[in-house]
């Protein structure tokens, strides 16, 4: 028996001193997604680690999570914007760019940084105990400190534009904000568990994510609106379930694009087979993993 396949439970009231039992997994259901809350401060602990760490001894530092979105935002300007021309749906190009910069880096980040979950954390698995969706759920978090930090960014460029006379028409559907982070954050964790689970034999898959990302951020309304596309590929560009969400956080808050009940219900049910079956298959693995890494 192994410390990868074990669990961590109360011993029933007599049993010799013990106070904890490791007792192995026992089916591909047996998630145990309680230990998850036992375990908060644990995964406190890997918030503060991939918060700090990733600037870590940096000149700039935290000043990064504002620098970045600005630099992404000002090349798709000049490239989309001034040289390409491509369309913004009558919003002013900056706001229009940052505004699918900020949701597809929530996303993006997710989504790699949890599919390395079992690679880069082998070592720690292979010694001790504890729930192993601590790791990647201690990764939605951080990355969704960061993805606020941006957000307050873009909301600040958008009362300088708004103060400006841009034709910027926020609404009321700034209140489903928070289920559009649920959907992001599910599909990030889903997709990311998914291609972790798969690299612990198919090391390759590590070498096809980053580029994968890139080439789903094209197939995304991010440097384009969904108007601007034919209509013969638009089911196309429809059926990517981060479609809907772009789409929704930008009519929100610059009160452009559309908003589509059945579409973003097509992005829910989407996240909720994905994250399942990432579930599920990363809980089959993590069982293991050690003996293919």
């Amino acid at each position: 028996m192994t410390a990868n396949s074990d669990s961590i439970e109360p011993v029933p009231t007599g049993s010799e001193n013990w106070s904890l039992v490791i007792r192995p997994q026992r089916n591909l259901f047996d998630l145990r997604l309680g230990e998850l809350w036992k375990y908060r401060d644990l995964t406190g602990l890997f918030v503060r680690r991939d918060f700090v760490s990733v600037y870590k001894q940096t000149i700039l530092g935290p000043l990064w999570f504002l620098i970045q979105p600005i630099l992404t935002t000002i090349t798709f300007t000049v490239i989309f914007g001034r040289i390409a021309k491509m369309p913004t749906d009558g919003l002013p190009q900056f706001l229009f760019y940052m505004s699918g910069t900020v949701v597809w880096t929530y996303f993006s980040d997710c989504l790699n940084k949890t599919s390395n979950t079992f690679i880069t954390n082998s070592q720690l698995f292979g010694k001790v105990y504890f729930p192993r969706l601590t790791v990647p759920i201690s990764i939605l978090i951080s990355t969704l400190i960061a993805f606020i930090i941006q957000f307050i960014l873009f909301l600040g460029f958008t009362l300088f534009f708004w103060l400006k006379g841009a034709d910027i028409k926020p609404n009321a559907w700034v209140l489903f904000t928070p289920v559009l982070l649920v959907m992001m954050a599910g599909l990030g964790l889903g997709c990311g568990i998914i291609v972790s689970s798969l690299t612990t034999r198919y090391r390759d898959l590590r070498f096809l994510v980053a580029f994968g990302v890139q080439l789903w951020m094209f197939a995304t309304p991010i440097i384009y609106p969904v108007s601007s596309i034919p209509e013969p590929y638009q089911m196309l560009i429809k059926a990517n379930p981060i479609t809907p969400i772009i789409e929704t956080f930008r009519y929100a808050y610059l009160g452009a694009g559309t908003v589509s009940i059945p579409n973003l219900l097509y992005s829910a049910g989407f996240m909720l087979v994905v994250l399942t079956i990432g579930i599920l298959l990363f809980n089959r693995v993590e069982a293991t993993f050690m003996d293919s890494i």
